[in-house]
């Protein structure tokens, strides 16, 4: 095996400053297919001419992280793929270490590797660590694996995806690892220009309760993920009030797309809240 059996897959939207960073630590034997969400020829045009080996495929509409993915899990045609945030960088020997795994027959479905940090950028330990769901921001999928799973169920726009996706690889006795000796720089949230950090933090916290809701009620039921929830929206109305008798604009915005996206998602609503990023 070798980088040519991998296909790196990033989902971007208004990330353009962060991605090269990313698209920098990519060896070029490795195809890359980038889904922009945000309708950007000229980002499609700007990477395409800067890097020989990505394909990047510009969305009409913003698809969000799994139906983005999804877009471009379908063109793979490779054994593997690496899904990774627009956020992260590679270490140099990042793509060597997941195939050095599966070189050796490893039975699996997803690996994950370790979040790098400065404290820890010492430790080589090679235990392999069977879990239960892994962090987003980086997945190596065996393709042939996912014929029978299917991908990222496509009604979350963002949050949840990547467990929701987990908790279905082990239903059907698929193994998630975790490998330490694998390590890839996460920014963590700082995909998107920062000149859009307050429409941002509503968009995620709108995502935040909506996914909160669907995933308990797809496992769990209604009437149970409502009790489970109950909390968050008894927080939020609360918190409206609060930062609206204090003239709290920012927080009182927060706190109202948090109750809204959780009153959509108990409604029934698909998940359609889009930040305005123009």
């Amino acid at each position: 095996m070798s980088l040519n059996d991998i296909t790196i897959i990033i989902t971007t939207y208004k990330s353009s400053k962060k991605v090269k960073y990313c698209l920098d630590s990519i060896k070029e034997k490795c195809k890359v297919l980038i889904v922009e969400n945000s309708n950007d020829q000229n980002f499609k045009e700007y990477v395409e001419k800067k890097y020989e080996n990505v394909e990047c495929f510009v969305s009409d509409e913003n698809l969000g992280y799994g139906k983005g993915n999804n877009l471009a899990l379908k063109k793979v045609k490779t054994r593997f793929s690496l899904i990774l945030n627009p956020d992260t960088v590679l270490q140099e020997d990042s793509l060597e270490k997941f195939l050095e795994r599966v070189n050796n027959n490893l039975n699996f479905a997803i690996i994950g590797p370790q979040k790098f940090q400065q404290k820890n950028k010492n430790n080589n330990s090679l235990e392999l660590l069977k879990v239960e769901n892994l962090k987003g921001f980086a997945m190596f999928l065996n393709m042939s694996k996912f014929k029978k799973i299917g991908f990222f169920d496509e009604n979350f726009f963002l949050y949840f995806e990547e467990i929701d996706l987990c908790k279905r690889v082990k239903s059907i006795n698929e193994n998630i690892y975790l490998d330490p000796s694998i390590k890839i720089f996460h920014e963590e949230a700082k995909s998107v220009d920062p000149a859009f950090s307050f429409e941002v933090e509503l968009n995620r916290n709108w995502h935040w309760m909506w996914s909160s809701f669907y995933f308990h009620k797809k496992y769990k039921g209604f009437f149970k993920s409502l009790i489970i929830v109950f909390p968050n929206l008894f927080s939020s109305i609360f918190k409206m009030f609060f930062y609206s008798i204090t003239f709290n604009t920012k927080q009182r915005k927060i706190y109202y797309h948090r109750f809204s996206g959780l009153i959509n998602s108990i409604l029934g609503k698909n998940s359609w809240h889009r930040p305005t990023l123009d």
